[in-house]
């Protein structure tokens, strides 16, 4: 049996708000074997988005411990989580959180300069033409539609040839057909790279492309599934 790449072991999320301290996640248990797409689903507030935060690395748990690829993330300080994205993690957001002033190269492969790879232009164009945009690599943000920015965003959560893919509603501010469009791309660079993706999505459609699919309910796992283990 291959080792997991995730393995989330009574993983416990409590954040403090207004009206003092709320449990956003009870317990989680969860194994992610390498080379699975496994889509989190559930209704708004179910702790979809915290979970794949603790799994990133980006939320610290506060009960149970996260080992991703055999390092304990709730053991490493900011600046190791840092740098383990870095190296291993790629992550989409709904929101695209491109720089303004870069062009979409520019965005792609400032990430893979500061992280010191010498081909990070090289990288950053390939990634670019992967996903469709070898005509629009001197665009900035502004000139490129909602679709496209994502698009650049999806080649900077790539160019690094992460083991781990994150997604959080990726489509989520984008319409039906650019969307699905966009998902396509996301299946494709997980097939290119043999990455292990984890999607959170409001989505039906979304998830039945998913090998398996955990439903959260009121921060548990209400439902745990594979999707096309008959395939």
């Amino acid at each position: 049996m291959t080792a997991p790449v995730l393995t989330l072991q009574d993983t416990k999320l409590t954040l403090d708000g207004n009206a003092g301290r709320v449990d956003i996640l009870h317990g989680i248990s969860l194994e992610v074997p390498k080379g699975e797409t496994l889509g989190l689903i559930g209704p708004s507030g179910s702790g979809k988005s915290s979970l794949l935060m603790l799994m990133g690395g980006l939320e610290r748990a506060t009960g149970g411990s996260i080992h991703a690829l055999g390092h304990d993330l709730t053991a490493m300080n900011e600046d190791a989580l840092a740098r383990f994205r870095r190296e291993h993690m790629g992550i989409v957001f709904q929101s695209f959180h491109l720089i303004p002033t870069m062009t979409a190269l520019e965005n792609v492969a400032t990430p893979l300069e500061l992280a010191g790879k010498p081909d990070a232009f090289e990288r950053a164009e390939e990634e670019l033409r992967a996903v469709g945009l070898g005509a629009r690599m001197d665009h900035y943000p502004s000139q490129m539609s909602g679709g496209e920015q994502q698009r650049v965003a999806l080649a900077r959560a790539a160019a690094p040839r992460p083991e781990i893919l994150l997604a959080d509603e990726p489509t989520g501010n984008l319409d039906g057909a650019t969307g699905e469009a966009i998902m396509d791309v996301l299946f494709g660079l997980r097939d290119k790279h043999g990455s292990t993706l984890i999607l959170v999505t409001h989505s039906p459609e979304l998830a039945a492309r998913c090998d398996r699919v955990v439903r959260l309910r009121d921060g548990r796992v209400d439902a745990d599934e594979a999707r096309r283990a008959a395939e």
